[in-house]
């Protein structure tokens, strides 16, 4: 055996999109490891660049110049993404824990969360934290709209007198003034618990933002410990208490309360205790680094250029874990070059004992952080071979042979049923051959079948899209499903990771059925080259009761439910060049079960229906089309496409199913008149987990979109109508307008 086709027998798990955490995966990217998988989890996916933030908030950068998009670089290096928020560690059991999905276990872990501000407990319309960043930005676009709105003037806050706070404070007011074209609108006061500002710093350093934020009419206030803000007033060991309409915290960095239950060694102040390694004083199979670790040997202020010097070090320590050497100790830079912005496009640098200022300082910190950004975020393109994954595993057993172990297996389903108060079977309280139904009497068994190979890296999350797109059958039916029977294929890996694997793929199933109350009654699990889940499902109903293709009339409006392009998006994910937030988008479109559709349109009284799923809205369409002897007229201009799709096909990049879909041109009226429409190409792009496209009387329709929002169908629109055939030997017909 090569040993390139080693089975895979070994997790990495990078907590956290850290900055250090770019480094692993890139040195990864570029030097692989067989048998290692690396799974990245981490809250947000668009990291900003800690540098950046500042010139972000005052308006000098767009949000894509000062993130760093976290899912192409992980695609770039192999690794699977979990877009989660951990809410403990198991050190003991070597597990993550989720607040909604199982645990994920792990050989080899790395810790790069970062650190929140100590201040309030939670976030209020008028208090927040400069980290989460992202809520940070949404709590400050509330402020600009009062700011744009009306002409009161408003009184901010600023909690913390480090690098930070003094940034935030110039920037904010930069950013004000030129919202408001005034310096009045806005005033800020800035309040620290020392005798200086910048304690971390030179007190050069401090004079020189002490002599600017004068001069700027920031207010200082000096040895003001705040311990609370409420009723408009900041409240500490100060009297009397300062009046504000909005406070911002950025204090000392605090660590999540959840790492007290973890088991790791911790300091004083609740951080991850590490060696000159940036190895665990408790666990040696955990790493970490950035402000959530606290390196004993070498203390250093909680600040982006330690985790940025440490993450070279962490991926060749990393490495060396792996391969079963010792890790190496480094030793973190005593001086290093701070540059600290002003607001404006000036900054302030210093480094040891010297300190300059001027316009030529923040060119110097724009060119250091753009050559940053750039280096994670331009990547090499992927080929179509890269996008297949790894190497195919070496020859294994087929037919009966290829299954995973039974007694595996059956441990796995007796954990999933425990887990969600699911019984062992549906008929004879054994385990037999195949599942014993019992058929009411009168009804009719609805059965449909769906099975494919994973598109995501994510188990758990395939796990609640695969049953999603199988139960989409029987709703296009206007049927609630009763049970089903789950196939699932895990990769070639030892048997443990084969049993962790194979966990997580059942419990997303379990739990899409779970919540639409349908029954799991068995199933089939064995190895393949890749990840790959199916369902037959089972519903009851009565005769004459299910919605069929071939029931559309003339005059009927045609309602799509969800958005399309999950084919274009996905196969553009696979290149590294979808960008996070379009890929979610999608994602939670896929996650969002068509039961609640279902019922809605049977509700109002839907014609016909079907599920928009592999042969792309345009072959779905032509297939009702064609049952109901009628022709439909589409608008383009109306449908509903999931947010990059467009951009992403107009670059030519499309699904490997697209080719055969778009052999359905012959069907669509004229198709040269708008084949140049941004919506055309996904006409034809193959869907997962798609929503309902249905036939609804004209004058139901608009109550019947009304009633899907409602519902949280928020792309749920009219695409078009139902019109006789004539004589045209294509049903259907496109409209812009």
């Amino acid at each position: 055996m090569d040993s390139t086709d080693r089975p895979l027998d070994t997790d990495l798990l990078l907590i956290g999109g850290g900055h250090s955490h770019l480094f692993v995966l890139r040195q990864f990217a570029m030097h692989p490891l067989p048998g290692l998988r690396i799974t990245l989890v981490s809250r947000d996916l668009n990291t900003p660049y800690s540098g950046m933030l500042p010139g972000y908030i005052a308006g000098h950068y767009r949000r894509d110049e000062a993130h760093i998009d976290l899912l192409p670089l992980a695609r770039h290096a192999g690794a699977r993404v979990i877009h989660e928020e951990i809410v403990g560690i198991d050190a003991a059991n070597s597990q993550v824990l989720f607040a909604s999905r199982p645990p994920l276990a792990y050989d080899l872990a790395s810790v790069n969360i970062g650190s929140r501000p100590q201040g309030p407990g939670s976030a209020d319309d008028r208090q927040f934290a400069v980290k989460p960043v992202d809520g940070f930005i949404d709590a400050w676009q509330r402020v600009e709209r009062r700011l744009e709105q009306g002409d009161e003037s408003l009184r901010l806050a600023i909690v913390g007198g480090g690098a930070g706070g003094v940034e935030l404070a110039l920037a904010l007011q930069y950013r004000a003034r030129r919202l408001s074209g005034s310096a009045d609108r806005l005033s800020i006061a800035l309040l620290t618990d020392r005798e200086r500002l910048l304690p971390g710093h030179g007190e050069r350093v401090g004079r020189i933002f002490t002599d600017i934020l004068r001069r700027r009419s920031i207010e200082v206030h000096y040895r003001h410990r705040v311990e609370k803000f409420a009723d408009g007033l900041l409240h500490g060991d100060f009297d009397p208490p300062l009046a504000a309409d909005y406070a911002v915290w950025v204090t000392q960095a605090a660590a999540p309360g959840w790492l007290r239950d973890s088991g790791l060694a911790l300091d004083e102040r609740g951080f991850i205790e590490v060696d000159a390694c940036l190895q665990s004083r408790s666990h040696d199979n955990l790493f970490a680094a950035g402000d959530i670790a606290a390196v004993s040997d070498h203390p250093r202020p909680k600040s982006g250029v330690f985790a940025v010097r440490q993450g070279l070090p962490l991926a060749r320590n990393l490495r060396r874990w792996l391969q079963g050497r010792p890790p190496r100790p480094f030793m973190p830079q005593r001086r290093f070059l701070s540059l600290i912005s002003t607001g404006d496009r000036h900054a302030v640098a210093s480094r040891g004992g010297w300190t300059l200022q001027g316009r030529w300082c923040w060119w110097l910190k724009d060119l250091i952080d753009r050559r940053f950004v750039r280096r994670f975020s331009e990547l090499p393109k992927m080929t179509t071979e890269d996008a297949g994954g790894a190497e195919l595993a070496p020859m294994r057993c087929g037919g009966c042979g290829s299954k995973v172990g039974s007694e595996l297996l059956e441990g796995v389903l007796d954990e999933i049923r425990q887990r969600y108060g699911m019984q062992r079977d549906s008929g004879t309280g054994h385990a037999d051959d195949a599942a014993i139904l019992r058929v009411p009497p009168g009804v009719e068994l609805i059965q449909s079948i769906d099975h494919f190979r994973s598109f995501v890296d994510d188990a758990y999350l395939f796990g609640r899209i695969a049953a999603n797109h199988a139960l989409g059958d029987l709703y296009a039916m206007g049927i609630d499903a009763h049970s089903a029977l789950v196939i699932a294929n895990v990769v070639f890996a030892s048997e443990d990771k084969q049993r962790q694997d194979l966990y997580q793929l059942l419990c997303g199933v379990a739990e899409t059925l779970r919540r639409d109350g349908v029954l799991l009654a068995g199933g089939h699990s064995g190895e393949a080259s890749q990840m790959s889940c199916g369902l037959s499902v089972n519903g009851f109903a009565r005769p004459g009761e299910v919605l069929l293709k071939s029931g559309m009339r003339p005059g009927d409006a045609l309602v799509l439910t969800r958005g399309l392009g999950s084919g274009v998006i996905f196969a553009a994910e696979m290149r590294a060049r979808a960008r996070s937030e379009w890929v979610d988008a999608a994602l939670d479109g896929m996650l969002t079960s068509s039961r609640d559709a279902s019922r809605c349109l049977r509700r109002f009284a839907a014609s016909a229906c079907t599920d928009v799923t592999g042969f792309g809205l345009a072959g779905h369409l032509h297939e009702m089309a064609r049952a109901s002897h009628c022709a439909v007229e589409l608008r383009l201009d109306q449908l509903p496409l999931y947010t990059g799709a467009a951009e992403l096909a107009a670059a030519g990049i499309h699904s490997s199913l697209q080719p055969q879909n778009i052999r359905i041109r012959h069907a669509i009226d004229d198709p040269r008149q708008l084949s140049a429409h941004p919506a055309y190409p996904l006409l034809f792009d193959p869907q997962t987990a798609g929503g309902l496209l249905a036939s609804v009387a004209a004058g139901q329709a608009d109550a019947c979109v009304a009633a899907l929002r409602e519902l949280g169908y928020a792309d749920a629109c009219r695409i078009g109508r139902v019109v006789e055939a004539g004589d045209s030997a294509a049903p259907i017909r496109l409209v812009s307008a």
